[in-house]
């Protein structure tokens, strides 16, 4: 059995046209959603300026890359941070799959529910 010999050059010729291609890509679709949409995080409602826009990033929604539509309508911008939460859950959802079985009930405890009486004892 013989080992493969990999040509270094030829892998970082591969990556680089591949970064250039992604990079010509998002342009395209990044200059449209920033056009389209407010300077606004979607999730975190983090306000952006012309300073930090680079931490500004296109989310697709169905996940698909190369689904576009001009309108806008498979976009949604996220701050980097909400935007790399997005794709966690997305692996996990492939990879577990919905959780429907696992999904937790939503907090009822109020602990502030009876403050006002907390509060009225103290003052005596």
């Amino acid at each position: 059995m013989t080992a493969k010999k990999t040509d270094p050059d030829k892998l970082e010729r591969i990556l680089a046209e591949q970064r250039a291609y992604n990079a010509t890509r998002e342009k395209g679709y990044r200059e449209q959603a920033l056009k389209l949409y407010p300077w606004v995080c979607g999730r975190c409602s983090r306000e952006f300026s012309h300073a930090n826009v680079r931490e500004l990033t296109v989310h697709h929604v169905d996940h698909n890359h190369d689904n576009n539509p001009s309108d806008g309508s498979n976009w949604e911008l996220l701050c980097i941070y909400c935007h790399d939460e997005e794709h966690s859950k997305y692996v996990n959802f492939v990879r577990y799959g919905s959780g429907s079985e696992s999904e937790v009930a939503p907090a009822t405890h109020n602990p502030f529910a009876d403050l006002k009486d907390k509060m009225d004892k103290k003052k005596k």
